[in-house]
C-alpha cells in the first residue's frame, strides 16, 4: 500500500521514520558528507551567486541542502559519516534534516527509474549553455495566461524573463537579492508576493529556510498552481506531488553548475484529478 500523502515536511519526515515509504532509515547510513561553497558570476550578467551546500551520499543516492552563510559550518561533515539516517532526519539543523530526507528519498525511490519522471539532458558545455538549458526545462512547466501574477520566490532571472515571455507579471521575492537584472525591485516580504499571485513559482530553498509549508498550504488553500525548482530536497519536494505541488524541476547532485558533461534533471506534472 503506498503511503499516505504528507501535507507538510514535518508529516513526510514522520513518515519516513516511520518507515511508511520502505525501509527504515535506521537500517540506511550516510557513506560521506560534504559541504560546498561557490560563487557564480554568467557572462553579461551584473549578479554573482553565492551558495553553500550540504549534501549526504546514502548509497546510490545523495542527498542535498542549500543554506545561508553560517547556519553549518564544514567541521559538521567531519562526524556526519556513518551516522543512519534516522539520526539525521531528526538533527536540530533544518538544512541536515532536509539533505538526510533528501538521501533516503532518493535512494529508496530514484528519480532516475521514477515512472511519472521526465528526463531532461542538459547538454554538455559552457556553463552559461548549461543554466540556459535548465532555466529552459523549468519554463516549460509554466501554464500561465496573459496577465497573470506570478510570485517568483527565489529569484534566478531567466525565470523572470520567462514569466515575460510568456505574458505573465512577475512578483520577485529573495532574501538575497534586491533588484532583478532589468532594475525590478526585488521584496524580501512573500507574504506580499503570495497575497497578489495567481501562481507561484518557488526554489527548493524554501525547504531549508522554513518557508516552504506555508507556501504549500497557501496554494492549497488559493487553489493556485506552485511550480516549485529544486537543487535542494528534489526528492522532498517530489512528495507533495498533488498535495499542494503541480509541477517539479528535480536536479539531483551533481547539479549543472559543477560539471561540463550532460546531467540529467527530471521534471514532474501532478495527475489531474
Amino acid at each position: 500500500m503506498p503511503p499516505s500523502q504528507p501535507y507538510s515536511v514535518t508529516e513526510l519526515q514522520q513518515a519516513v521514520l516511520d518507515g511508511s515509504f520502505g525501509p527504515s532509515p535506521q537500517e540506511l547510513a550516510v557513506t560521506s558528507a560534504f559541504w560546498l561553497h561557490h560563487t557564480t558570476r554568467l557572462t553579461g550578467s551584473q549578479v554573482t551567486y553565492r551558495n553553500s551546500y550540504l549534501l549526504m551520499r546514502s548509497g546510490d543516492a545523495f542527498g542535498a541542502c542549500s543554506f545561508e552563510a553560517g547556519e553549518i559550518t564544514p567541521d559538521f561533515c567531519a562526524d556526519a559519516s556513518g551516522h543512519t539516517l534516522d539520526t539525521l532526519i531528526r538533527h536540530d539543523s533544518a538544512p541536515v534534516r532536509i539533505a538526510a530526507l533528501d538521501a533516503y528519498l532518493g535512494r529508496v525511490q530514484p528519480h532516475r527509474s521514477a515512472a511519472n519522471a521526465e528526463t531532461v539532458t542538459l547538454p554538455t558545455g559552457t556553463p552559461e549553455k548549461r543554466a540556459q538549458a535548465r532555466d529552459a526545462a523549468v519554463a516549460g512547466l509554466l501554464d500561465i495566461d496573459p496577465g497573470e501574477k506570478v510570485a517568483l520566490i527565489g529569484v534566478v532571472n531567466p525565470l523572470v524573463a520567462a514569466i515575460r515571455e510568456r505574458g505573465g507579471v512577475p512578483l520577485p521575492c529573495d532574501f538575497n537579492l534586491r533588484t532583478t537584472n532589468w532594475g525590478d525591485p526585488v521584496t524580501d516580504d512573500m507574504t506580499q508576493v503570495l497575497a497578489e499571485a495567481d501562481a507561484v513559482v518557488a526554489t527548493g530553498m524554501t525547504l531549508s529556510n522554513g518557508s516552504f509549508d506555508q507556501i504549500l498550504e497557501h496554494c492549497r488553500k488559493q487553489e493556485l498552481p506552485l511550480v516549485v525548482y529544486a537543487q535542494t530536497g528534489s526528492a522532498v519536494a517530489r512528495a507533495f506531488l498533488g498535495a499542494g505541488v503541480t509541477a517539479l524541476s528535480a536536479e539531483p547532485f551533481p547539479f549543472s553548475q559543477f560539471s561540463a558533461d550532460a546531467t540529467a534533471l527530471y521534471r514532474y506534472r501532478a495527475e489531474q484529478a
